[in-house]
């Protein structure tokens, strides 16, 4: 018994390709998203690990997706790409190990953290947004995609996220560094909190805050990130 637990034939078993229905977007496991590609898609560049069939890759152009949006991704400093992904087959897509949600926007709105894209359908309308009055605050600014329309979209975390409900009489409060996304109801504002700066210094990250007022809900992650500079 011992020694076919720790098989071969038992680690395929449990590590193996599964198929989950056939959905396009399907968790293959918290931290693997298979895409069951037939046609298009857009996804973080750098983040496919594994493919099968006929797909080829392009990253967005300068121009792809208009010149302001070049204008703000320079400015943001933060690096983030985007690459397309065409043809049929199973892509597998992943980002430095974090957890993935996939949510099924219909007719909906939804903010997302730039660093916490990890693919989307060209069904969905999308715009980076910049943060301007947080940019410089923090290490690399912070900026956000906005998406519009119905289709899906894959959003990553450190671990699991935590969905907070946000009402006129409720609001919320959170780090930015920790904050993965939002209702497209809701416009943050930024505070600074004077003490926190005074007690823990200019580099806290807590010093800088986004307070959510109205209708709506946030995400946010257990975990501070800092935003990374690009990758290969």
């Amino acid at each position: 018994m011992e020694q076919f637990k720790y098989s071969l034939e038992e680690f395929l078993r449990q590590t193996g390709q599964k198929d989950n229905g056939g959905g396009t977007f399907e968790l293959e496991s918290p931290q693997t998203l298979e895409v069951n590609l037939n046609g298009q898609v857009w996804a973080k560049a750098g983040s496919m690990i594994a493919y099968d069939g006929d797909i080829r890759f392009k990253r967005e152009g300068i121009l792809d997706h208009g010149i302001s949006n070049l204008i703000k991704r320079s400015i943001s400093g933060e690096g983030t790409q985007l690459m397309n992904a065409e043809g049929y087959g199973s892509l597998y897509l992943a980002d430095y190990g974090k957890n993935i949600s996939i949510l099924n926007l219909q007719n909906d709105s939804l903010y997302v953290n730039g660093n916490d894209v990890l693919a989307f359908e060209p069904t969905l309308k999308w715009d980076i947004k910049m943060m301007r009055k947080v940019a410089g605050m923090l290490q690399g600014g912070l900026f956000n995609v906005r998406f519009d329309g119905t289709g899906m979209v894959a959003i990553t975390s450190h671990h699991r996220p935590l969905t907070l409900v946000v009402t006129p009489n409720h609001p919320v409060v959170t780090d930015p560094n920790a904050t993965v996304a939002w209702s497209g109801s809701l416009t943050p504002e930024f505070k600074t909190d004077i003490s926190l700066r005074t007690l823990l210094g200019r580099g806290s990250g807590e010093t800088f805050q986004m307070r959510f007022e109205g209708n709506g809900f946030v995400v946010v992650q257990p975990y501070e990130e800092i935003y990374m500079q690009g990758r290969a």
